[in-house]
């Protein structure tokens, strides 16, 4: 049914109440005057009440910043002023040195001042005060035990500090040792890592941090750190200066392919150790042919910018070897392990004094676990002076995993879980739904390093028994697959050993880089193991592929050149004595009377012939 008021129209009474102007009331000037005074009474009182609390506020900051030790304010005024000058040298050494005394005498087991407290002493410079909460936060996650309000204040300090960087007009005016701007990146890095970590188990949570967390998704996601690291690479034009520089193009050419902000070493060095960086996030979150396609054009020789800073280059190498041993690519992990260990136990002596010789020493010592899995799976000829460190720290391991069994599929477990980094789950649990949140819990994903671990071990149970079969053939040049199968300790029958047999030609053969060649992804067919085989009908014939020194020939080449030495010498003939002019003045006399007729020497003889005679 229709609406009948639909066509109602209004009529000429209505209209005319409707614009009729209301009544005014009557006008009370000592009223709205009371009302104004009020209101002004109000304004004033909380602004006394507002200058009371500032004031008891800086009162308290005053009687908070006595508490501060004199040596630390001190040391905090001469920071800010070397920093302000840009003074290289006193800035390193107050970074590397005065930091870390100030930090075992006064903050061992407690946090630094706040930035608030110590603003006075730098004039409430925002920049320093930026870069000290950076040290802040570093000395927080380090020697304490991160709140959640840490994590979240470090996250927004860090992202104010690269938006001070990127975001500005022209580069700014800032030089800071390598070394900090290294420990600035890679602590980034680590945060990221520890908070992704802490954030993937939703147990052992309070309700205040769940809601933060619901309410933060942004807070250190794996898309900011990305960007922060893929950013100051792009400012920086390292890739396009590193590879003009490979390319042999000189100094002004490379400095005007980075531009304005590139030829600042601030910029230059950050999007240096933003590639390193790169490599490790990507490593972390499982995609090692990514993480080398970022170090295509960084220098990896003796000489690289990287070894200029050891806990750089020992990183470096780690997730570089890491992400060849994802390949399933052993001999060049080996060889990534090796140099770096080697260069370390050289470079030693000179690094036990620096206050990240324990962390870059717990990497080492990863990598020595990471090598004895590596050699076991691809044995080859490697540096003795290092195997022979892995054998002394691992030497029962390794006896275990070349006996192969289920025992040592374990050993492989607690190798690998003990020395591989710490991967990453991309995606974090869904705090902002409830109910999604509770089948979370009662259905948790895999963890991301058990992950890892299970394709590990799949590719070690491929290759199960293998390492006994290897070591039975060193011992035959041909042996009838079935005395084969007889010697195994299992037992196996003949098909089941000439099956093995297979396997360990197909383990034997893995793509390897060409030294000096290329870019680390590139590579050849090659194979790994020391010998080879072929298989006619059920015999088997081996032969091996690396040649052995021949020391009997060696031996036998350099006794016989000895040999020559010493007839040479005995068919000379024996130096003649000269006569020494000891002569007294009669003698002299004598010669002159006797003409100018010179004295023949006389014929050399033994000296008890020279006795008897005379």
């Amino acid at each position: 049914m229709a609406d009948p008021t639909a066509f109602y129209e209004p009529s000429e009474d209505d209209l005319l109440s409707s614009l009729a102007v209301p009544v005014q009331q009557q006008y009370n000037p000592e009223a709205d005057a009371d009302e104004y005074r009020r209101l002004q009474e109000l304004e004033q009182h909380a602004y006394e009440q507002g200058q009371l609390m500032a004031a008891e506020q800086e009162q308290e900051q005053l009687a908070a910043l006595e508490q501060v030790p004199e040596d630390v304010k001190r040391f905090l005024v001469l920071f800010h002023q070397a920093i302000l000058e840009n003074d290289l040298p006193t800035i390193t050494n107050m970074y590397e040195q005065g930091w870390n005394k100030l930090t075992q005498a006064h903050y061992s087991q407690n946090e630094w001042p706040e930035a608030e407290l110590i603003s006075p002493l730098v004039q409430n410079d925002q920049v320093f005060l930026t870069l000290y909460r950076e040290l802040y936060f570093r000395h927080v996650y380090a020697k304490l035990q991160p709140t959640i309000d840490d994590r979240f204040q470090s996250y927004e300090n860090i992202c104010e500090l690269f938006n001070y960087l990127l975001n500005s007009e022209r580069p700014v005016p800032l030089d800071l040792p390598i070394q900090w701007l290294w420990d600035m990146l890679d602590e980034f890095v680590y945060q990221f890592s520890s908070f992704a970590s802490w954030r993937a188990s939703p147990k052992n949570k309070s309700e205040e941090e769940l809601e933060a967390l619901a309410e933060a998704q942004n807070i250190w996601s794996c898309y900011s750190v990305l960007n922060v690291l893929y950013s100051l690479i792009q400012k920086s034009q390292i890739n396009e200066q590193l590879k003009a520089e490979k390319e042999g193009k000189t100094a002004e050419e490379v400095a005007e392919i980075a531009g304005e902000y590139g030829s600042k070493p601030l910029y230059r060095n950050l999007g240096y150790f933003s590639l390193i960086c790169l490599l490790r996030v990507h490593v972390l979150l499982g995609d090692p042919t990514l993480a080398l396609q970022t170090m295509e054009h960084v220098d990896l020789s003796g000489n690289a910018f990287l070894t200029r800073i050891t806990a750089c280059h020992v990183t470096t190498y780690y997730h570089i070897g890491c992400a060849y041993m994802a390949l399933g690519r052993w001999p060049d992990a080996i060889k990534t392990f090796i140099s770096v260990l080697i260069f370390f136990i050289r470079m030693k002596q000179y690094h036990t004094r620096s206050y990240q010789y324990g962390s870059i020493t717990k990497q080492c010592e990863r990598m020595y676990a990471l090598l004895a899995i590596c050699t076991t799976l691809s044995p080859g000829p490697s540096d003795e002076s290092i195997m022979s460190i892995v054998k002394e720290h691992y030497a029962d391991q390794l006896a275990i995993l070349q006996r192969g069994g289920d025992e040592a599929l374990e050993t492989f477990k607690d190798l690998y879980l003990s020395a591989c980094p710490k991967y990453l789950n991309v995606n974090p649990p869904p705090y902002e739904d409830p109910s999604a949140l509770e089948t979370h819990l009662a259905n948790p994903p895999i963890d991301a390093t058990q992950r890892h671990l299970d394709l590990f071990l799949s590719d070690v149970t491929a290759v199960r028994g293998v390492s006994n079969i290897r070591n039975l053939l060193k011992l035959y040049t041909s042996i009838d697959a079935g005395k084969l199968a007889a010697f195994s300790s299992e037992e196996e029958q003949e098909e089941e050993i000439l099956q093995h047999l297979m396997v360990l030609k197909a383990a034997s053969r893995t793509y390897g880089k060409v030294q000096g060649e290329g870019s680390l992804l590139d590579g050849d067919r090659i194979v790994t193991n020391n010998l080879d085989f072929t298989i006619d009908g059920s015999m088997v014939h081996v032969e091996e592929t690396t040649s052995h020194r021949r020391f009997a020939g060696f031996f036998i080449r350099n006794a016989e050149h000895a040999q020559r030495v010493f007839n040479t010498i005995r068919s000379s003939p024996l130096p003649i004595q000269r006569k020494t002019a000891t002569g007294g003045a009669g003698q002299t006399a004598g010669a002159g009377a006797g003409g100018n007729e010179k004295p023949k020497a006389a014929a050399w003889q033994p000296k008890r012939a020279r006795v008897v005679a005379q």
